[in-house]
């Protein structure tokens, strides 16, 4: 059994047709379903079988594929750590994130560490709320920001790194706009671009219009920051934004006001796999995050770990 055989095996299972495996692996088609034969042929059982156009793992194959998952992403995480060992300042970290936070905080961060340690790469997945908890716990990325922090959970811990606050953003001519501050029960009447149903801060803002004693009134959904201020920009109703998603990015801007009551606020922790270990330069970036945010005082246990330490 060869390591390119559940490389090709695996690549198959995830995309369920041979030939969009094998444009992904950049071999010839025949070449993946050679692989597969004599892999089935070793073991002496199917590991796929047709449905329409696609293959789908037979019972045995799905038993197998579980397997063959860790054992591939065992391998890569010793290849990272011998890499990091020979090297520390060379190895590579697996970001996750909201997009709301792609606008200004991950471009800070990464900027800032890249200063430090230049030789470092970063990867990185943008994802929602469930998303972002499952590519953690699959070990798809290293470590992930996520909105609202999870105080609990089995499979992953962290710390809050910041809580944000929340504000109205309205039409530049609406007749709340120039105001310093409102109470969120003085936009009952208007009509709301809000995010999806799956995005964190859709909840968010729906607890806090009933927290104020109404419940808003849908105009638009979407799953862009940029789209909702756009709308709201155009006058299509309002909504409630994180500060980092009002960086202005094109010309057509809403208006901003502080919301006096209730105190809308998000919170962004940093979470990672609670029954394993970070690998060396993961845990330095960790670390440098405590203290960028000002957490290390807080966090007295927590060492600023080098990266070459």
């Amino acid at each position: 059994m060869e390591l390119r055989q559940l490389q090709y095996f695996l690549k198959v299972a995830q995309k369920e047709h041979v030939t969009q495996a094998a444009e992904e692996l950049h071999v010839a088609q025949s070449a993946v379903s050679r692989q597969i034969h004599q892999l089935e042929e070793e073991l002496g059982v199917q590991l796929f079988m047709q449905k329409g156009r696609n293959l789908q793992l037979t019972p045995v194959g799905q038993l197998f594929c579980k397997r063959v998952d860790s054992i591939l992403k065992d391998l890569d995480k010793a290849v990272v750590e011998v890499h990091e060992f020979l090297d520390p300042e060379q190895g590579e970290i697996r970001i996750g994130f909201p997009h709301s936070l792609g606008i200004h905080l991950i471009p800070s961060v990464v900027a800032e560490f890249k200063r430090r340690y230049p030789n470092v790469k970063f990867r990185f997945k943008q994802g929602m709320f469930p998303s972002l908890i499952r590519d953690v716990i699959s070990a798809e990325v290293d470590l992930a920001f996520i909105s609202p922090f999870p105080e609990k959970h089995e499979q992953v811990e962290g710390e809050i790194m910041l809580t944000e606050e929340l504000y109205a953003i309205l039409p530049p001519n609406h007749p709340l706009a120039k105001e310093e501050s409102i109470a969120l029960n003085q936009l009952k009447e208007d009509k709301f671009v809000l995010f999806s149903k799956g995005y964190s801060l859709r909840p968010i803002v729906w607890h806090a219009c009933l927290e104020a004693g109404f419940t808003p009134k849908i105009a638009f959904e979407g799953e862009e920051t940029d789209t909702i201020r756009g709308l709201v920009a155009a006058g299509m109703g309002v909504s409630i934004l994180p500060e980092m998603a009002l960086f202005q990015t094109n010309p057509l801007q809403p208006a901003r006001v502080r919301i006096s009551e209730p105190k809308v606020t998000r919170t962004i922790g940093l979470i990672h796999r609670s029954d394993d270990k970070l690998p060396r330069v993961a845990q330095a970036f960790r670390s440098f995050l405590l203290s960028y945010f000002g957490l290390q005082q807080q966090n007295g246990n927590q060492k600023n770990t080098p990266v070459g330490s």
